[in-house]
């Protein structure tokens, strides 16, 4: 799967082990490490429902979004490219 990140910053917290320590300490940043990796393993979002680390739907504002912890208070928050996101007819992410 295609990564882009939401901004700059986060693509520069991303970009290396060493910066994601720095920013997030090394528990969380093994954990980002480790989503990061299942992102990239995955051909479609629906795939990381059977993936380890408990990828969620997001409902209300962040409806048509995925998310899973990296370590309180922080999370990997995913949406898919696709304008509006792909629903299934229970009216959840495809």
């Amino acid at each position: 799967m295609e990564i882009h990140f939401a901004n700059n910053h986060i693509r520069w917290i991303c970009s290396s082990l060493q910066q994601m320590r720095m920013k997030l300490g090394d528990v969380r940043a093994k954990k980002l490490t480790m989503r990061l990796d299942q992102l990239e393993a995955v051909s479609c979002l629906d795939r990381l429902r059977n993936v380890a680390g408990d990828w969620h739907e997001l409902t209300q504002n962040r409806k048509g979004q995925i998310a899973a912890g990296i370590g309180q208070p922080y999370r990997i928050i995913v949406m898919p490219t696709q304008d509006p996101p792909p629903t299934k007819p229970d009216d959840g992410l495809d």
